[in-house]
């Protein structure tokens, strides 16, 4: 009788270290994972358009005379100041009209001057008979015909100084210049039709232009602290993003383009370091709503598959859950607001997502 009780305390023993050893067993081969609770703030919720930059004005530099384009004055690419001489066009032919000019002015003044002289003569003449009515009235005449010449000699002076002046042709501000169309001794037609030699860009100032779509424009207008207002237009140059500044709304368009429904807007911001250049494309970025209390998690820790976006929650006992959850905007590049699918208190998997699974227990510990 006492073996057998010995027997039965002895397989009773054995069984017991063995769940404690399984036990512990299982407890050392718990996955480790990092966990984290979303961080809950404040958020501005946005929108990216694509747009453009355009410099504050691009003006056309012409040639509006005939002639050899004697020399280019500048060197492409490079910013020039206000009335910096960029070209000269072959001078000598204005110049000889404007002498020209100046000797007819000169004639049509003096003749005039002895016209007004005949005419005073005449009329005290005629008061004694000494000229006829006839002859009086040709003196009169003979008054307007030379005012008319002096009239049209000016004119005729002006225009000649104006095709000399065009011959030296200026910048008209301050800005970066082009590429010439046409090399030194090439022939420049352009008194007919303005001939376009380079374009000056005063970049000082840049606009971005871009589109918003009408419903966007609504609900922004819903937030009338957001819109218009330096702090909140930003816009971002280059593929990595490299590039941020702010700008200011000024122009809205006054109506919706039909084929599009977006409306047409410009942000203007400084560029006294020149650095933008027009042309370029850019991502605008535009608030429209702001949330308080926002559930902001780490967006690597969001899995995509068939059903959508979806992360990994783990509860008070340590065991992995599924979880499909809805997003919204991305929050300085690495935190995603969460818009159902997770509670404030909740623990999520931080990383390594695709070593668990759902029902899994895991060790979760808080990376420091």
């Amino acid at each position: 009788m006492k073996r057998i009780e010995f027997i039965i305390m002895a397989v009773l023993l054995i069984t017991g270290c063995q769940n404690k050893k399984d036990g512990n067993a299982t407890q050392n081969t718990a996955l480790p994972v990092e966990v984290a609770t979303p961080q809950v703030e404040t958020v501005t919720l946005t929108r990216e358009y694509p747009g453009y930059l355009d410099a504050d004005a691009s003006v056309a530099i012409v040639g509006r005379v005939n002639g050899i384009l004697l020399s280019s004055n500048y060197t492409a690419g490079q910013r020039v100041k206000r009335g910096t001489l960029l070209f000269v066009i072959e001078p000598t032919e204005y110049k000889n009209n404007v002498t020209q000019a100046e000797a007819a002015l000169k004639t049509a003044v003096a003749n005039l001057e002895y016209a007004r002289n005949n005419f005073e003569r005449m009329k005290v003449a005629i008061e004694s008979d000494a000229v006829s009515r006839i002859e009086l009235l040709q003196a009169e005449t003979n008054v307007a015909t030379y005012e008319a010449q002096v009239s049209n000699c000016k004119a005729a002076l002006s225009t000649a100084r104006n095709n000399l002046e065009h011959c030296y042709i200026r910048a008209p501000h301050d800005g970066l210049i082009s590429l010439s169309n046409y090399s030194t001794g090439s022939y420049i037609a352009g008194a007919g039709n303005p001939v376009q030699l380079a374009t000056l860009y005063k970049d000082d100032k840049m606009y971005a232009y871009f589109d918003v779509t009408d419903n966007q424009w609504l609900r922004q207008q819903q937030r009338p602290d957001a819109i218009g207002k330096e702090e909140y237009i930003t816009f971002t140059l280059g593929e990595d993003r490299y590039f941020t500044r702010k700008a200011k709304m000024d122009y809205l368009s006054p109506d919706v383009t039909l084929s599009t429904g977006t409306l047409r807007v410009r942000a203007e911001l400084e560029n006294s370091d020149g650095f933008l250049k027009p042309g370029s494309y850019i991502s605008v970025v535009l608030p429209y709503e702001q949330i308080s209390n926002g559930i902001l998690i780490n967006d690597a820790a969001i899995g995509t598959d068939q059903l959508g976006k979806f992360i990994y929650v783990v509860n008070d006992s340590n065991t992995v859950e599924y979880r499909h959850i809805s997003t919204g905007n991305l929050i300085n590049d690495t935190l995603r607001l969460v818009t159902d699918g997770i509670r404030a208190n909740e623990r999520y998997v931080n990383k390594a997502i695709l070593k668990v699974r759902n029902g899994m227990k895991v060790l979760p510990f808080v990376a420091k």
